[in-house]
């Protein structure tokens, strides 16, 4: 049996006003936070980047914008994070959806469904997983979060494009060059 599921759970109007707290100050620091668990929350990140509440969509972009401020992974769990409580919630696949992205000669600035932006670079890798006819292009958002790079963001990337020395497409931002397929190896780890 789960121990994490004998834990009371706070409901999601409680741990937001408890993130809303934590970030009037600034983006809140959910690595620096280690709370008790305190069980799951019937909270659910589906593969198109929408969130559910008790199977309801959460409808207010302003509420999923703070509960994904304090999203934090743990090895392959996810948590909704304050100061003073760790609540578990599902994903389906990644958390986040990379919607966008500016495409400069040597910086792709990707934008989230959740309005975060960043520049692939050594922190922010570009990866993909999937096979040749069907890639799945993630980016690292942070702290092991990851977002699901959608088809028309995709599509642009793979247009500008250029090919390396092996003949595989790759593109250029921060310094680092990132490979546009998937790898050989069936084996790579997960996202």
């Amino acid at each position: 049996m789960d121990e994490r599921a004998d834990n009371s759970v706070s409901d999601a109007t409680g741990i937001a006003a408890a993130a809303s707290r934590a970030s009037k100050k600034g983006p809140p620091p959910v690595h620096l936070w280690d709370p008790p668990f305190c069980g799951d929350l019937d909270m659910e990140i589906r593969t198109d980047g929408s969130w559910f509440y008790q199977g309801t969509p959460i409808g207010r972009p302003a509420m999923v914008r703070l509960f994904a401020s304090i999203l934090k992974r743990e090895g392959d769990d996810y948590f909704l994070v304050t100061p003073v409580e760790k609540v578990g919630i599902r994903v389906q696949d990644a958390p986040f959806i990379a919607v966008d992205a500016d495409i400069g000669p040597d910086e792709i600035t990707f934008t989230t469904n959740v309005g975060e932006s960043f520049t692939a670079g050594p922190e922010h890798r570009i990866v993909i997983r999937g096979t040749v006819d069907v890639p799945r292009p993630y980016v690292h958002v942070r702290r092991g979060l990851w977002a699901l790079v959608d088809r028309k963001t995709f599509y642009r990337l793979a247009e500008t494009a250029t090919s390396d020395a092996q003949g595989r497409l790759s593109l250029c931002s921060g310094g680092v060059s990132f490979l546009l397929e998937p790898p050989l190896c069936p084996d790579t780890p997960p996202i």
